[in-house]
């Protein structure tokens, strides 16, 4: 699950208006059959909203809003990375954590831009301060250990999955450890906001959770393909696994739970087992280790996501997720509601036969909300 080069001109594809006229205005209140056929003025419903083209209940629309977000991604991207490079040259190996932290602010400073104009709490885009390294971070981490470990622990069983010796000795080991635990936490903070952070939050309001989250989730394994070393298996590994982190957006609230996984697979993956990710050994490993066997089962030279196994770890593991998280926390209609400070406070629906307003009904789930 590491992230891909260029990834931005692929991402781009996404600004057409996937949700252009789709943010629906709430229904009015239906009067009474015994209403009279000319009401007083006092009572008469007020107008449903029927929005803009650009404008939707006082605030841009959704698709713009998106749009907006990636086209921002372009020039915060070359700032970025040709003056970063311009003032620090680092060494190629710090250069490697220094690109990670690149890409997470390329992700970040567009959305920090775009609120504020949108005037929400930054939380609503999914990562939360309150909540930075709390339980659902360390659980999550916990969940991406134990799933790459069983992953191999059933290559090794198969005699596909070798490990021979230490690669490393002494304190080398812990600098190591450290230095791509840092690296990968960064891969899990950018790509994690990126696909699922102010971008799904955004589309969410103009077409629903789930159309959003499978968008993103084919986004997420098509620019993996662009690793050097990564297959088409690896692909739809990669964007079956960000399916899995859209749900446990769903059902934790937030983003911590995905990065935590995100952040602890890549970790395992590349520095304690030591073994390729999207094609790519890191230097600093702990082990040597190898695969023998048909690369159906091994993943061949794309590492463990380029096995057919992981289809079926990924299908098990977001099973038992949806299981044990059964609570929807993220993705309502009220939860993704426009903000009372740019939208115009809530109309009561009228009721004729009483001539009096009465507080709306609560917005009910839609079907798509139900899973």
């Amino acid at each position: 699950m590491a992230s891909s080069r260029n990834l931005l001109p692929i991402v781009t594809l996404v600004f057409y208006h996937v949700a252009a006229m789709s943010d629906q205005p709430p229904h009015s209140g239906t009067p009474d059959a015994a209403t009279p056929a000319t009401p007083p003025p006092a009572l008469t419903p007020p107008p449903t909203d029927p929005g803009s083209l650009l404008l939707l209940h006082g605030e841009l629309r959704s698709d713009w809003r998106l749009l907006f977000y990636i086209l921002l991604l372009l020039p915060t991207t070359w700032l970025l990375n040709v003056g970063g490079h311009a003032v620090l040259h680092p060494p190629k190996i710090w250069g490697e954590l220094i690109g990670r932290i690149v890409f997470f602010l390329v992700a970040l400073l567009p959305a920090l831009l775009m609120n504020l104009f949108e005037r929400r709490p930054f939380a609503s885009y999914g990562l939360p301060l309150r909540s930075a390294f709390g339980r659902n971070f360390w659980v999550g981490a916990l969940w991406g250990l134990a799933s790459l470990s069983l992953l191999l622990g059933v290559m090794a069983a198969a005699g596909a999955f070798h490990i021979s010796a230490l690669a490393l000795q002494g304190a080398h080991i812990w600098k190591w450890a450290a230095f791509w635990g840092v690296v990968f936490l960064f891969v899990g903070f950018s790509e994690e906001f990126l696909f699922r952070g102010y971008s799904l939050y955004t589309l969410t309001q103009g077409i629903g959770f789930w159309p959003s989250a499978g968008i993103f989730s084919l986004l997420f394994g098509a620019v993996h393909i662009r690793n050097g070393g990564e297959s088409w298996m690896g692909a739809a590994a990669a964007g079956l696994i960000g399916f899995f982190f859209c749900l446990t957006l769903r059902r934790t609230g937030n983003l911590w739970w995905a990065v935590g996984f995100h952040a602890a697979w890549d970790w395992a993956e590349s520095f304690l087992f030591s073994v390729p990710d999207s094609g790519t050994m890191v230097q600093g490993h702990l082990v040597n280790s190898t695969f023998q066997g048909p690369a159906w089962l091994t993943g061949g030279s794309v590492g463990p996501e380029g096995s057919l196994l992981v289809f079926a770890l990924i299908a098990a593991v977001m099973w038992l997720f949806a299981r044990m998280y059964p609570a929807i926390k993220y993705g309502e209609a009220e939860a993704l509601a426009p903000t009372a400070s740019l939208v115009p406070a809530a109309r009561p629906e009228f009721t004729a036969t009483e001539g009096i307003a009465a507080p709306a009904a609560p917005v009910p789930v839609s079907p798509d909300n139900q899973l």
